[in-house]
């Protein structure tokens, strides 16, 4: 057993006992306010049955964690891979010189495996929860094909600057299922922003996994009293290649229907940081590009052991908001850019996680496994 994994108790009593296999939440179709249209969670066979005391508590032996693995090749993305998955679209030249980015955008219903044999009804864009990290620079003009593969009216609001025309809610970009719509805006301001879809309910068309990060880089020409800051941020620069980014969306996932999450988790997959820590090369700096998209729970945060980190709020400045602090708070759709360093510090691993005791014990936390290098 891996130092880390402990015997605890768990707030919400969400592994249910049941020949050989644990089901998370009641997942029998009907939410607990007896909901009879809540769709139900799938389970799988690969955890094995815990102990309970009589009081049918799960505490004789439960490891810190999940037990199995999940199958991200089926899922279709691996959490892993999410954290440095960019996708910088197809580049090209307006007649006004400016740069074009566009991408395309389709909504899939799809289930995913959120937890070793749990099984998620989700909505995703491009197949995937957190939907594709779209990144741009600062001023770029933007065009996104919006295809609605799903079974429900679904749109793309973006964080940022754009018309009321663009702004992706019911009569303004919606699409029905079939349909396409053309979005298309300047990248502004430059920050750490995300999307979501904004058909109502929005609660349930969120929590469902439509949302993705945005990520606009600065333009250091615009900036130049702080142009070796903006370089440092502009994907291709010698600056910006020295650092290690990653992209952590914070979510947490309503199993039963019940508008209360049984698990929670960094880009989707309950202890996937836990299970399989992320490599840092020590000497290297960091940056996290960090967006909270949880539903059902009103603040979500970010807690660094062993170190502190600056933090500039939305990512729309190139000096620090808060310096040395080791813990964030968000709201939903509050984002941020965290950056600090391990160069001083001894190889091992550090944990992160968010400073709800419950959060962490439901599946959002993770290590960072400080190395001399990284292959």
């Amino acid at each position: 057993m891996v130092w880390w994994r402990q015997p605890h108790l768990l707030r919400r009593t969400f592994l249910l006992a049941g020949s050989g296999s644990i089901l998370l939440g009641a997942l029998t179709g009907r939410g607990a306010r007896g909901r009879e249209d809540a769709p139900a969670a799938v389970h799988g066979p690969k955890i094995a049955g815990l102990p309970r005391d009589s009081s049918g508590v799960v505490n004789s032996g439960l490891a810190f964690g999940t037990r199995g693995e999940v199958d991200h090749a089926a899922n279709g993305f691996d959490p892993h891979a999410l954290l440095t998955d960019f996708d910088y679209g197809t580049v090209s030249r307006l007649p006004d010189g400016r740069r074009l980015r566009e991408y395309e955008v389709v909504v899939v219903d799809k289930t995913i495996e959120i937890a070793p044999g749990l099984y998620f009804p989700a909505w995703t864009y491009n197949g995937r929860v957190p939907g594709p990290t779209l990144r741009a620079v600062e001023g770029d003009r933007i065009r996104i094909r919006f295809v609605n593969g799903g079974s429900m009216p679904h749109t793309m609001h973006f964080h940022g600057i754009h018309s009321a025309r663009m702004d992706g809610i019911p009569g303004a970009g919606e699409a029905a299922p079939g349909e396409t719509f053309v979005y298309e805006f300047d990248a502004l301001p430059f920050g750490c922003h995300l999307y979501h879809c904004h058909s109502m309910p929005v609660k349930r068309h969120i929590h469902r996994g439509l949302y993705g990060a945005f990520i606009v880089d600065p333009d250091p020409e615009r900036h130049p009293d702080q142009r070796e800051v903006a370089l440092s941020r502009l994907a291709g620069t010698e600056e910006n290649a020295r650092w290690q980014e990653f992209v952590m969306v914070m979510n947490g996932f309503d199993t039963n229907f019940d508008e209360e999450n049984e698990i929670y988790a960094v880009n989707t997959v309950a202890f996937a940081y836990a299970d399989k820590p992320i490599p840092i090369e020590r000497k290297r700096p960091v940056r996290i590009y960090l967006i909270n998209v949880t539903e059902f729970d009103p603040v979500n945060s970010f807690h660094l052991h062993g170190n502190f980190f600056d933090y500039y709020d939305h990512g729309t400045t190139l000096t620090p908001t808060l310096r040395t602090v080791d813990t964030i708070m968000q709201c939903q759709a509050q984002r941020g850019i965290l950056e600090f360093t391990f160069q001083d510090h001894e190889p091992g691993l550090y944990m992160f996680h968010a400073h709800q005791s419950e959060f962490t014990e439901l599946g959002w936390m993770g290590f960072f496994d400080v190395r001399e290098q990284v292959a």
